[in-house]
Formats: C-alpha cells, sequence, structure tokens
C-alpha cells in the first residue's frame, strides 16, 4: 500500500498558488484528476497524496520537500514590479517564463541554504551595505574590495568570458548565489536580484552578450548593498521618485566598478583624445577591451566624466542595441555539464556534490537540483572541482 505523506492541505494550496498553478495544470502534471489534488488542498479532506506524489508536487512547484512539512505557509514571495530591461521596454506583467525563473532561483536558495544546514557549514555572508547618500565612486571601491577584483587581473581579461566567470566566482565566493535564467528574453529583463540574507541571490540572462551580463551583475550587487533588490531596469528616470532614484545610482555604481574614474582618465586613449566630444569607434573600442566591458558601459562613463556629450552618447546607444538584435546567434552551444555549471553556478554546483558525498541527499536530488541526468555527473565534477569521485553510475 502506498505510503500518504502526513502534510498540510493549506502548505498544498500555497505552494501550488505561489508557483502560479490552476490546479487543472498541476494535477495534469502529477498526474492526478482535479478533484483528487483539489481534495489533497481542502482542509476538511483526510485525503493526502503519496510520498511519490509530494515529490512530484515538490518538483512541480520548484520547492523543497521539507517546505510541506512546516507548521505553516513560508511568507509569499512578492512580484517584483521593476527590471533591468533593453532601453524602452516596459510590461506590465511578467511572462510565464520570467515566474519560472524567480521561482527557481528562490527554490535554489532554499535547497543552498538546507545543504550548508546538513553540512554543518555556515554560509559566506554579503554585508556590505551602503545608502543613496553615499557617493556611488565610493561605494564602488567598496564593492571592488571587498570582491577582491584587482586592477591587474581586469587587465588580464583578453576576452569577455573569462571576465564575466572572474567577476561571477568572485561574487560567489563572498556569498551571493549567481545564476544564469536561459527561458527568458533579453528584452523582458536583462538580471534580478533576491536581497535576503545570508545567500542573496543575482540572475542575469544567458541571453545577453557576456559583457552586458557583468555590467547587469554589478548592478544588482550595488543593490544588495541598498538591500532594495528586485527586477531591475536600466531606465534612469528621476521622475520616477524612491525607485528612479536607485535604478540611477545602481548604474553608476555598477559603471564605476568596472570602469574606475582614475584608471579611465589615465589611459594613453584618453590622454591623448583631446577636446571634441565624438570619439572614433576604435578609441571606444580598445577602452571597452581594456576595461572588459560594453561599449555603452565605457561611452556612459565618458559622459558621466564630462568627456563627451548625451546626443552622442544617447547615439551610441541607439546603435549599439541595433546591432545586439541584428547580431547572427551562434551554432551549437555549450556541453550538457558545462551548460548545467552554467546555470546554477560553480558554489551551488560544489554545495549539491558535497551534500551526495556525505550522503545528505541523494543521486536523484542531485539530478533534480542541477537539471540534468546523472550520467553527466562526473564531467561535472570535472568542470566545478578539476576531478571527478566515484558516482556509482553503471
Amino acid at each position: 500500500m502506498p505510503v500518504r505523506a502526513i502534510v498540510k492541505s493549506e502548505l498544498l494550496r500555497w505552494a501550488r498558488e505561489d508557483a502560479g498553478l490552476l490546479p487543472a495544470e498541476a494535477a495534469k502534471r502529477v498526474p492526478v484528476k482535479v478533484d483528487a489534488l483539489l481534495a489533497w488542498e481542502d482542509e476538511a479532506s483526510d485525503k493526502r497524496p503519496t510520498v511519490k506524489q509530494l515529490r512530484k508536487l515538490a518538483n512541480i512547484y520548484k520547492r523543497p520537500l521539507a517546505v510541506f512539512y512546516l507548521s505553516e505557509p513560508p511568507k509569499s514571495f512578492q512580484a517584483m514590479h521593476d527590471y533591468r530591461r533593453l532601453p524602452g521596454d516596459w510590461m506590465q506583467q511578467e511572462s510565464p517564463d520570467l515566474r519560472l525563473e524567480i521561482r527557481r532561483a528562490r527554490y535554489r536558495r532554499e535547497v543552498a541554504l538546507a545543504l550548508y544546514a546538513a553540512l554543518g557549514d555556515e554560509p559566506p555572508r554579503f554585508d556590505l551595505a551602503t545608502s543613496l547618500d553615499t557617493e556611488a565612486e565610493e561605494t564602488a571601491t567598496s564593492i571592488r574590495r571587498v570582491l577582491g577584483i584587482t586592477w591587474d587581473q581586469q587587465t588580464s581579461w583578453r576576452q569577455p568570458y573569462p571576465a564575466l566567470h572572474a567577476w561571477r566566482g568572485a561574487a560567489e565566493s563572498v556569498g551571493i548565489l549567481v545564476f544564469q535564467m536561459s527561458g527568458v528574453e533579453v528584452e523582458e529583463a536583462r538580471g534580478f536580484s533576491i536581497g535576503e540574507h545570508p545567500l542573496p541571490v543575482i540572475a542575469v540572462n544567458a541571453k545577453d552578450a557576456p559583457r552586458a551580463r557583468i555590467f547587469s551583475m554589478l548592478h544588482e550587487i550595488a543593490h544588495l548593498t541598498l538591500r532594495s533588490a528586485g527586477l531591475c531596469n536600466l531606465q534612469e528616470d528621476p521622475s520616477d521618485s524612491r525607485d528612479g532614484a536607485v535604478e540611477i545610482y545602481c548604474n553608476r555604481v555598477a559603471g564605476a566598478a568596472l570602469v574606475p574614474a582614475e584608471r579611465l582618465l589615465a589611459t594613453d586613449v584618453v590622454r591623448s583624445h583631446g577636446e571634441p566630444p565624438t570619439w572614433d569607434e576604435n578609441e571606444i573600442r580598445s577602452l571597452s577591451n581594456l576595461f572588459s566591458v560594453s561599449r555603452e558601459v565605457l561611452v556612459r562613463r565618458l559622459l558621466l566624466l564630462d568627456l563627451t556629450n548625451e546626443s552622442f552618447y544617447l547615439a551610441k546607444r541607439q546603435q549599439y542595441a541595433a546591432e545586439f538584435f541584428a547580431r547572427s546567434k551562434p551554432a551549437g552551444g555549450p556541453t550538457v555539464p558545462v551548460r548545467a555549471v552554467s546555470q546554477v553556478g560553480k558554489l551551488f554546483t560544489r554545495l549539491v556534490l558535497d551534500g551526495y558525498h556525505q550522503e545528505k541527499i541523494t543521486s536523484s536530488d542531485v539530478s533534480e537540483y542541477l537539471g540534468v541526468r546523472l550520467k553527466h555527473m562526473p564531467k561535472i565534477e570535472l568542470e566545478v572541482l578539476g576531478r571527478n569521485r566515484e558516482f556509482g553510475l553503471a
């Protein structure tokens, strides 16, 4: 006889509703009849799912199994009201794909916290805090200091992806989970953050250019220092009260962290440029490569340092956006192990692997948390640890 899960109906109902699923949708995925699922959620009913069915529900709702054994539903995550989007793109409501990515990010954070507790470890804490009263350049300097990125490191990156990996690794080393979302279009969202401590979360869009992802990451880190995380917007609208001021501030912090003023002003390109507000594309490209940033970020820094004017910046911004959408997408893609680690990050992957090897979770849990089949585990370990341990695979 199947073993029934001793869980509260209100937790089952909360998890489904928080996932944004109708009863018919959830029932179809289990699969069970809608009446059976509604009976599980009915406080007056004594019907409950089997343990196997509860595991399926946990997977469908993207919640750790342990959540269903709480005494009451946890505080639901409120829909985020603003995004870091492309300029001019606004949407009134999150798409199902974006809602799923937000749920996934929160689910992975809960898994990570549970794994730290099971392993008897304390997660690293990102405690840097600031306010809008602090100069953006000062906050940027503090962020670089905490992340430990030196100027010599930054100038050693010759290609965009090593720079992205280095900034991401630095953020994870101080206790920030950095995920990449793959199911959302760049037009809808370039990044978001969840400012809950410990283990705040940043997600950037894997469909975006790597240097744009770096800026999104630093922008979201600035949000975390303000304790004002959310889905963030690249628009700078001072009339938008507090939210507009926060977006302006976070953009400027990110730009200053990536392109420190004293370093930019000291470059040969800037020193030899002269007075004209226009900049040759070769000059812009040379500087963007030196700092490992997008050309738009570089031109924006020139504007804020009074080295060009707004009309030049806006023209370049429009040019770069048009080039982004006209670009040809590369054929093929990374291998399954590389893609899996890229999505969840090395910090989360190491936690899952440690949990498995210390027998805190099962091989099925590993497969679920990393979103891959078990046959890929040895190569994932090689990708993250530089070695692989026995996974008991046939």
